[in-house]
Order: structure tokens, then C-alpha cells, then sequence
């Protein structure tokens, strides 16, 4: 899957972790939780 432009600014930010679960693509961040975003 190809990884939108709006998910690699969130995943340059610090703590934040790139994850695939079910197909889909998550970016989580504990030390920010204002930054979860899915893409598919």
C-alpha cells in the first residue's frame, strides 16, 4: 500500500510508530495521542 503524504508528516514526528494491522496502516504516537491516523 502506498503511504499518503498526510501519514509520513505524522510519522516524522517524535514517538510516533508506523503500524499494519488488518491492511490497513496506522500511525500511533504515546507521547502525542492527537496524532493516530489510518490510511486504507
Amino acid at each position: 500500500m502506498k503511504v499518503r503524504n498526510s501519514i509520513r508528516s505524522v510519522k516524522n514526528q517524535p514517538g510516533s510508530q508506523v503500524v499494519r494491522r488488518r491492511g490497513k496502516t496506522y500511525v500511533i504516537n504515546k507521547l502525542n495521542p492527537r496524532l493516530k491516523t489510518r490510511q486504507g
